[in-house]
């Protein structure tokens, strides 16, 4: 073989394995798994900002939300699932479809933004979801609460948006010591998990008491585990909530982190949590 054919050929063949390798993972991530940083403190103390996991696409079966997007806009790359796989949108059943389950933690479309959001699913089709004084009721029964104590971290800018936490305590400063009533929720199907109260001022009284949510069919109620900081099921998709989530429109479930990092990088090495590496999530 002559050097000019041999070149050409090592060439193809390192063609040839980029393919591969970019088939293999596109197939893994729409099939499988779905990676996912978490970028704001709407799932604390679940979740914190900068934790790194992959969604099972693979625990509620397949739609159009289960294809992968790509955004990218840096450069100006918006390609959502819906421009992928818009055409099997509005389908009442999802291929290899199983329900998911209440206290599932759970990665899901926006159903008018197209961008991916994650909350704890609450309520089920046909549920009653009130907010009483602070306490979850379904079904017209008030979940268990169990105090805790407080979540206490510093108040600073956290992640790549550099956004600040809430805290009960006040104006603390930066540095100073931010702090939630932390509690223990227990679901009706013994699914228990933290919450937090960031306060009880708040100016968005649902929070604390609201009306009855009824569920509709094909249709789910999501929270966020940090009650008082979260865009959710008890606020409309067109004012800054979720609304009712769509069967549909759920990518998959969140099982456990992967990697996190508390830093505006993930670069910044200094900045890992290496206790929440491969940690479940609850």
């Amino acid at each position: 073989m002559s050097e000019e054919k041999g070149l050409l050929h090592g060439v193809w063949e390192t063609v040839k394995t980029v393919v591969y390798a970019l088939l293999i993972a596109g197939a893994f991530r729409t099939f499988l798994f779905q990676p996912f940083w978490i970028p704001s403190g709407s799932m604390k103390d679940t979740l914190l900002i900068g934790d790194f996991l992959f969604v099972n696409k693979m625990a509620y079966g397949y739609s159009y939300a289960s294809c992968p997007s790509i955004r990218i806009p840096a450069v100006g790359i918006d390609i959502s699932a819906e421009d992928f796989c818009g055409v099997f949108k509005g389908s009442d059943s999802r291929l290899f479809g199983s329900e998911p389950e209440r206290g599932d933690v759970v990665v899901f479309r926006h159903p008018t933004r197209g961008d991916d959001f994650i909350k704890r699913m609450i309520g089920l089709p046909g549920d009653r979801i009130q907010m009483i004084d602070g306490v979850l009721q379904i079904n017209g029964e008030a979940v268990i609460i169990e105090e805790d104590g407080f979540f206490i971290e510093t108040y600073e800018q956290q992640g790549p948006l550099g956004n600040t936490p809430m805290c009960m305590n006040g104006s603390v400063g930066i540095g100073g010591d931010c702090m939630k009533e932390r509690m223990y929720e227990t679901l009706p199907n013994g699914v228990r998990h933290a919450i937090l109260n960031a306060r009880d001022d708040n100016p968005r009284p649902f929070t604390d008491n609201s009306g009855v949510y009824v569920v509709p069919e094909g249709e789910y109620f999501l929270m966020g585990d940090n009650r008082d900081n979260s865009g959710d099921s008890r606020v409309p998709a067109t004012q800054r909530g979720v609304g009712f989530v769509p069967l549909e429109d759920i990518v998959g479930r969140a099982d456990r982190i992967m990697f996190s990092s508390a830093g505006r990088s993930m670069f910044a090495f200094w900045t890992w949590r290496s206790d929440r590496f491969f940690k479940a999530i609850e």
